[in-house]
């Protein structure tokens, strides 16, 4: 079991968000914005995943999850909650969420469904997003300078992603799931996901008036395929989730662990959630 602690974030998400607050970026800073427009609605599905799961452990295995499963919820509600602020000033600059009522009306056909199937969905994207964590836990220059609040943002959303990778896996193994079930939606997953997180960030990247500049899809080229590339970089690990014997306690945390210990003055543990 992993020790969850829940974390209230120093930064100021009031200030307005700058057009390319990414490097000057207007492709990284479409694809980030595109990401967090997807966490409330996201977030909210992996902690209602995780509750539920959680109540229909039988009582001895929910004394062993107790404590972790409350700390989960307390990390993505914070997440949410943070996101959800920074959606707002997307908002604001023109940017319109197409990802999240889409997300929406995808879940509805998961209502009544065996709650193993949702943290099955739930480990599945769990394993996205600690991939990522870890992608820019090692390559933080990559978020630029000219937001320190939104970078600082990204890496602790990052660590804490990192930190509670394992909860919703367990809770599904803990409930019986199988491994095909876990691969047939873990292979769903990664069709919707990147189909959604293109569709966002080109539309992002339309109604900035970026998309078809050169620039814009020279740096989509360098992000995700040149030598510090996402996608090359984070295809081994994403490919590991496929065998039979996968954990997701396999995969190094120490960016996540060394990033909390070094930045600690950037934010207040409050306690697991109640």
């Amino acid at each position: 079991m992993t020790d969850l602690v829940v974390r209230r974030l120093l930064v100021d998400m009031e200030a307005p968000i700058a057009r390319h607050w990414c490097a000057g970026d207007a492709f990284r800073t479409a694809l980030f914005n595109a990401l967090s427009m997807s966490f409330p609605v996201g977030e909210q599905f992996f902690i209602d995943s995780v509750r539920d799961g959680f109540k229909v452990l039988a009582p001895e295995q929910q004394e062993k999850f107790r404590a972790e499963v409350h700390g989960f919820v307390g990390q993505e509600a914070t997440h949410r909650r943070l996101h959800a602020l920074y959606n707002a000033h997307l908002e604001k600059l023109g940017l319109r969420n197409d990802w999240e009522p889409r997300a929406r009306d995808r879940l509805k056909l998961l209502e009544g469904v065996d709650v193993r199937h949702w943290l099955a969905i739930t480990a599945a994207n769990e394993h996205f997003t600690a991939i990522l964590a870890d992608f820019m836990l090692h390559n933080p220059d990559l978020l630029g300078e000219q937001d320190a609040r939104l970078r600082t943002l990204w890496l602790w959303h990052s660590a804490e992603e990192s930190e509670h990778k394992c909860t919703a896996f367990d809770l599904y193994q803990a409930l019986g799931g199988s491994h095909d079930w876990r691969i047939t939606w873990f292979r769903r997953v990664t069709t919707i996901f990147l189909l959604d997180t293109l569709r966002q960030t080109v539309n992002n990247l339309h109604r900035d008036g970026t998309l078809w500049k050169w620039s814009t899809w020279k740096s989509a080229a360098s992000y995700l395929f040149g030598q510090r590339g996402l996608v090359r970089l984070t295809y081994g690990p994403w490919k590991q989730y496929l065998r039979r014997d996968f954990h997701p306690s396999q995969q190094d945390s120490s960016a996540s662990e060394r990033w909390l210990r070094d930045h600690a003055d950037q934010y207040r543990p409050v306690g697991p959630a109640s």
